[in-house]
């Protein structure tokens, strides 16, 4: 097959290309900044279907593999930026799929839309933009890409990895807070996480068998204290962490929504119901069998 990747020179989307490479299919790149490795510099969240079509003219497949930091406060309603960012640029880059004939493709969502699904309850579209905005990219996205583009949509959980300096956008504060004198809390709850080698290889799985599939990945489950234990050690410096009662996460949390709301502003997930994702054990079964810890080195090794 030959698949354009968007997103190519980010964390997800070089490992994506190793390995679909590995796997005797030719790739080409896009992203908005020069990297080694690019082949086309392109701001495909605002790119035209007119622009598209040319890039993806000759493929068989096409992944989006950008992102947006859902956490970043922003003036209200962020809603119209999030849907911008999230869901436009999707449907505009299915839709040219879909007119230049290719029949697969793959799209880099959240675990959230998964555990939307799974617990309706928490009602998180409603509570979040962010994962409102997922939501809608899947549904919207594959609406634009018709019956005859099969999309299969990844959802993620924490990744960890390394592509040359590429890494998680969280990576470094974590970093630094493993390696200070700053005692290490964490509450109840944990999450499950994958290595990005891993979501390149499902992915890869995933365009070979033109699946149309929500796929949730993980490779382990962690309890929060057990990846920041992990994380320490990865650093090199073992230590002790300690619990954070709920009350206090719920405290900090609710005061980190109300000094949003006076600032007029929001972040993708609202911190005054973070606690509710927090504090639960937001687990997958794990789909890989592969063990996170060599990840966990390569994201926390100190680059010379």
């Amino acid at each position: 097959m030959r698949i354009l990747v968007v997103g190519g020179s980010g964390l997800i989307g070089a490992h994506v290309v190793d390995v679909l490479r590995e796997r005797g299919h030719a790739t080409t790149t896009v992203a908005r900044t020069a990297h080694p490795g690019v082949d086309h510099l392109l701001d495909v969240g605002s790119a035209s279907i007119e622009e598209l079509r040319p890039l993806l003219a000759g493929h068989d497949g096409v992944v989006y593999a950008t992102r947006t930091d859902e956490q970043k406060p922003l003036p209200k309603p962020i809603y119209p930026e999030f849907r911008r960012d999230n869901v436009e640029p999707v449907v505009r880059l299915f839709t040219a799929a879909r007119l230049e004939g290719l029949t697969r493709g793959v799209v880099m969502g959240s675990y959230y839309t998964y555990f939307d699904r799974l617990h309706p309850q928490w009602r998180l579209a409603e509570r979040h933009t962010y994962i409102r905005c997922r939501l809608e990219q899947a549904r919207e996205g594959r609406v634009a890409a018709g019956p005859d583009l099969p999309v299969a949509v990844l959802e993620l959980p924490f990744v960890f990895g390394r592509a040359g300096d590429r890494l998680p956008n969280w990576a470094g504060p974590l970093d630094r807070w493993a390696r200070s004198r700053t005692p290490l809390v964490a509450p109840t709850g944990g999450s499950a996480a994958a290595s990005a080698r891993s979501v390149a290889e499902v992915a890869a799985a995933a365009l070979e068998q033109a699946s149309s599939a929500d796929i949730p990945v993980a490779d382990e489950n962690l309890t929060w204290a057990d990846m920041i234990a992990r994380i320490a050690d990865a650093v090199g410096r073992r230590r002790r962490v300690a619990r954070l009662p709920a009350g206090a996460a719920k405290a900090a949390l609710r005061l980190g929504g109300a000094l949003q709301a006076t600032a007029r502003k929001e972040s993708g997930v609202n911190p005054s119901y973070l606690a509710d994702l927090l504090l639960a054990e937001l687990f997958i079964e794990p789909t890989t069998g592969r063990p996170l810890d060599p990840a966990l080195r390569e994201t926390f090794a100190r680059q010379a």
